[in-house]
């Protein structure tokens, strides 16, 4: 496991500068964000995609996440923000909230792929987003190198190697249990092998959930690895950006700018 993982603070950060660097300028030729726009982020985790927002003055900042530890998390790491009362993050099923506020940004970012029943959840999403709201939908297809969030594995080599996790389920557990990986650990990696998202498979989900794409792109070298690995985002272009299944295996993040025709 890659010690940003563990180091929750680290990651925090992380996100924030991605979000601020790359997400809030890929939505910018679609909404202006001003201390007016109000900004939900669902399976927030700690929150720290929505730092930028908090520093711009957004004066109705919110975050969702099932995990009370993050959200708990989250607070503490906000406590000394100067903006920290234009903040709320709740620790909540999002299908637990009664009667949803509409916001002007949704953002969900590494978040789809660890989301069951995905047509039920963007069907869900709609309740929250104003008739012109922008949702912002970030994530890793399954296919590409580390689709399957291997880097979290606790075993130094495997934690490292590429594409071993679209082996046929059964093998994958065998696999795992093989390198010595938790029962814990193993749960966790079927669970993302279970829940996995194609590019295809998001785009049928946004059809039949009448959601508009207003902004798509494939990126082949994710924005995210500029904040961890110094690497220049590049987006997958030539040859194998018109083939539409080889190019899973070479698309590290998906970027989606969508709205919900209400």
């Amino acid at each position: 496991m890659q010690e940003r993982h563990s180091n929750r603070k680290r990651y925090f950060y992380e996100q924030g500068l991605t979000t601020e660097k790359h997400v809030i300028p890929y939505i910018s030729d679609l909404i202006t964000i001003t201390p007016e726009t109000s900004v939900l982020e669902i399976g927030c985790g700690e929150a720290g995609n929505l730092k930028p927002f908090l520093d711009m003055g957004c004066k109705r900042v919110v975050g969702i996440d099932i995990s009370e530890g993050r959200i708990e998390n989250g607070k503490k790491f906000f406590a000394d923000h100067p903006n920290v009362a234009n903040l709320e993050l709740i620790a909540e099923d999002i299908y637990d909230t009664v009667s949803p506020e509409e916001f002007d940004v949704i953002i969900s970012r590494d978040v789809i792929e660890h989301i069951p029943n995905q047509e039920v959840f963007m069907r869900r999403c709609r309740d929250f987003m104003k008739p012109n709201g922008i949702y912002f939908i970030g994530f890793p297809p399954w296919h590409n190198p580390f689709g399957g969030h291997q880097q979290l594995l606790e075993h130094t080599f495997f934690s490292k190697l590429p594409y071993f996790h679209i082996l046929p389920r059964g093998i994958y557990k065998g696999f795992l249990k093989l390198i010595g990986e938790s029962d814990v650990k193993i749960k966790g990696m079927l669970e993302i092998y279970d829940t996995r998202i194609t590019i295809d498979r998001l785009n049928k989900i946004l059809k039949k959930n009448d959601y508009s794409v207003l902004k798509k792109t494939m990126w082949l070298f994710n924005p995210n690895y500029e904040t961890k690995f110094g690497l220049k985002p590049r987006r997958q272009i030539g040859l194998l950006s018109g083939i539409p299944f080889l190019r899973n295996f070479f698309v590290t993040a998906a970027y989606y700018a969508v709205r919900a025709n209400k």
